[in-house]
């Protein structure tokens, strides 16, 4: 496979960046987002994707844009609002596993129903279906190709299973 140039890797990245910015700027101003802010949600949305709801702190971090101590700030401030639980990690107790409360999930799923339909309003036009299934298989090739530093763990999903 012939390699991109640095200026077509860059306008690339850039063309992706840049869209994303713009996305999530339309997004941020819809009313789902006026009770839960995005990062909020985000946490939500993963947890959601956990088979128990549940995940490890430092697992579900590994899917946010947020450094650790923030994301242990922001659990917290969920917690408060009654939208997930903190216990020790019964298999190790030095980690922190969060879950979704009841109240949690119903929000998530609340919100998810308006995003997703608010996602479909603003990009559903953009391309055709299988424009839509070549950025799909495109975004998750980048995301396979992204190196590991040395002596990290394999990538796991949310809920901790190692892929």
């Amino acid at each position: 496979m012939p390699k991109a140039s640095v200026r077509e890797v860059s306008e690339a990245w850039e063309a992706l960046f840049r869209s994303q910015v713009s996305v999530m700027r339309e997004l941020r101003k819809l009313p789902e987002f006026k009770e839960l802010g995005m990062g909020e949600y985000d946490v939500l949305f993963n947890l959601s994707r956990c088979e128990d709801g549940s995940s490890r702190l430092g697992d579900l971090n590994e899917h946010l844009l947020i450094s650790q101590p923030s994301l242990s700030r922001m659990a917290e401030r969920l917690e408060a609002k009654g939208l997930v639980t903190r216990e020790p990690d019964p298999e190790d107790q030095r980690a922190v596993l969060v879950s979704l409360s009841d109240a949690g999930r119903a929000l998530q799923k609340h919100i998810g129903r308006e995003h997703v339909q608010n996602i479909h309003r603003l990009l559903g036009d953009a391309m055709t279906p299988a424009q839509f299934r070549e950025l799909t298989k495109l975004a998750r090739k980048i995301s396979e190709a992204l190196p590991r530093p040395p002596g990290t763990p394999p990538r796991r999903d949310v809920s901790g299973q190692r892929k």
